[in-house]
């Protein structure tokens, strides 16, 4: 395994499993495989309604927990000065840990601010090793930066061939922050896995679509979480470390960028007024 040193010094692995859609008990079983298959970091949210089922799978796991990396992420609805650090630890309860080892805002809406300077306080008094943000765009993460006290060590943002992120990774690098990809694989829009391409590509080197894209993210300096239920999936996706792209395929590879979202537009404003009228409502709730 490679690992990321973020900007406090912590070293996070470069490749982890992702659990979003998938329910409590199905996330215990596929956290248990994905640990069996290698992974040692697990990303979650509270939003996800599994961090009982990671929990579940690290504590029986036989790994030690300091060899593991566990992600989870704060829900907009739980943003506000003690409602923020409450959610925190509420999320070690259901993990099952003292202290988990980054947790991110989720999103870029409501009182940002205000969770923010929650979470500096949780890494103050040492419920979590790390803080981020996810979903931030390039100005929104300028905002945070220049205001907080502690700033962001990670940015988690959807990142794929389709959507390279180069302007977003440019101001990260800028601002010392990490580069975290949600859906790498674009959750297979514009035919991701029969990308001629890719197939191509993964032909020479005797590996699938989704290694070489894995491959291509990872040698941008883009930490990954792919997610599939499958075990043998899992270990296929893990199986990136053993080859190398050479310049003309990353240079092929970085002509498929189609500079905009295939799976969750936040420029979209009926999809998110949307978003944030269900956020209202689980505030009043």
């Amino acid at each position: 395994m490679e690992y990321k040193t973020l900007s406090n010094g912590v070293k996070m692995p470069v490749l982890g499993y992702g659990v979003f859609q998938i329910d409590d008990e199905t996330t215990e079983r596929c956290v248990a495989d994905a640990i069996a298959s290698g992974y040692r970091l697990i990303d979650t949210a509270q939003a996800y309604g599994n961090e009982r089922g990671v929990g579940a799978a690290v504590k029986a796991s036989g790994v030690a927990r300091e060899d593991l990396f566990i992600v989870s992420k704060v829900w907009v609805s739980n943003y506000g000065e003690g409602a923020t650090y409450d959610s925190i630890k509420r999320s070690c309860e259901l993990l099952g840990v003292e202290q988990i080892d980054l947790m991110l805002l989720h999103q870029a809406y409501g009182d940002y601010h205000a969770a923010w300077r929650d979470m500096e306080r949780a890494y103050d008094d040492g419920l979590v090793r790390a803080i981020g943000v996810s979903n931030f765009d390039p100005t929104r993460l300028l905002d945070i930066c220049t205001f907080a006290r502690i700033a962001p060590m990670v940015n988690q943002v959807e990142t794929h061939v389709f959507w390279q992120q180069g302007y977003a990774h440019e101001n990260m690098e800028n601002l010392g922050v990490a580069h975290m990809s949600w859906s790498p694989f674009a959750e297979g829009a514009n035919g991701f896995f029969s990308n001629p391409l890719l197939v191509q590509i993964g032909e020479a080197h005797g590996k699938s679509v989704g290694q070489v894209a894995l491959r291509y993210l990872l040698d941008l300096g883009v930490i990954v979480i792919p997610k599939s239920t499958h075990k043998e999936r899992m270990e296929e996706n893990f199986d990136v470390f053993d080859f190398e792209l050479t310049d003309d395929e990353r240079a092929k590879i970085a002509e498929l960028d189609c500079g905009r979202s295939m799976c969750f537009d936040h420029t979209d404003v009926q999809l998110i007024g949307g978003l944030l009228q269900m956020i209202k409502g689980q505030m009043q709730s």
